[in-house]
């Protein structure tokens, strides 16, 4: 019983941490008068995406390489399925300015194909994971480069003036939430790794369902929280800025903590359900389809993949 409960705190103690990050992040965004999709797919990704880093590379250094990876790609599937299809059935009116799939869906795409590429040969080495971190960067590059639509989009009415803009409290939280999110990684792996002891089940499983669902309720809620506000731009950028960072930082850093290995036959169903995901990601922006029903499709992927999870266990 313990157990569970040092786990549901760390957890939230996690989400909580990340939440103050994200927060401060977005201020700083602001400030410098960022669009809404720039602020979504960079600082809010990469904020919603410390979770899975922290628990990935605390995973990693203890020795649990099938909570890191699972972690990875149990996030990637439930921020696409999870989160963009309660966005889609949630949210009244999805009309985002940005055209995700002329811009955008190559970048939701490459990382999976290389990650699938380097588990083929049973290990993620520290120059794969040099690769992955480089990665992110040449992503970051594509959207300062990709047009001045980026910089320039319309800020927020809300936008904080100068003036209220105080380095030294934004900073604080930042190195609090910072902090945060680190210890609670490490209590939640230690937990998780005596939860899959105590219930008899793989630490794979405990890393792609429970620690996966847990790390990406900062996704969830942000997305929610702008497509509800009608920031669709923000919500999408968020989702596929998030997925990147998954695996080029969160999993790149992983690596070079330690190298991860890994027999990738054993869990082909978990990666071919990530890679189905991403597809159907790029089909929908393709075609425009921000739609409830779309939301619903989504949905369905994800009740077969936890239900695979659950059978599995």
């Amino acid at each position: 019983m313990s157990t569970i409960i040092v786990f549901l705190i760390s957890l939230a103690v996690l989400i909580w941490g990340a939440d103050v990050l994200i927060a401060q992040s977005e201020r700083i965004a602001k400030h410098f008068g960022l669009s809404e999709y720039f602020i979504g797919a960079t600082l809010i990704a990469l904020g919603t995406s410390l979770p899975e880093m922290a628990a990935s590379v605390a995973a990693s250094l203890a020795g649990h390489p099938a909570i890191s990876l699972s972690n990875i790609i149990g996030s990637n599937i439930l921020n696409i399925t999870l989160v963009l299809g309660a966005v889609f059935l949630i949210a009244k009116n999805i009309n985002p300015h940005r055209d995700f799939f002329a811009k955008d869906s190559s970048w939701a795409l490459f990382p999976v194909f290389i990650f699938i590429l380097m588990i083929l040969d049973g290990v993620i080495s520290r120059f794969d994971g040099v690769m992955l971190i480089g990665l992110m960067g040449a992503y970051l590059l594509f959207l300062i480069r990709n047009g001045r639509e980026i910089l320039t989009e319309e800020v927020d009415d809300d936008h904080e003036p100068e003036t209220s803009f105080d380095w030294l409290r934004t900073g604080g939280l930042l190195l609090v939430g910072f902090v945060t999110v680190i210890v609670g990684a490490d209590y939640l792996i230690e937990s998780a790794s005596g939860l899959a002891r105590m219930m008899g089940v793989s630490e794979w499983i405990i890393g792609v369902v429970m620690i996966a669902m847990g790390t990406s309720m900062p996704e969830l809620v942000v997305s929610i929280v702008a497509a509800r506000k009608g920031k669709a731009d923000m919500a999408i950028g968020n989702i596929i800025g998030s997925n990147m960072a998954n695996i080029s930082v969160a999993l790149g850093a992983a690596a070079l903590a330690r190298p991860l290995t890994l027999d990738p036959t054993q869990y082909l169903f978990d990666i071919s359900s990530m890679l189905v995901a991403t597809l159907m990601l790029v089909f929908l922006s393709a075609n425009k389809l921000y739609t409830q029903a779309a939301g619903i499709s989504l949905l369905i992927v994800l009740g077969v993949f936890l239900e695979h999870a659950v059978g599995a266990a």
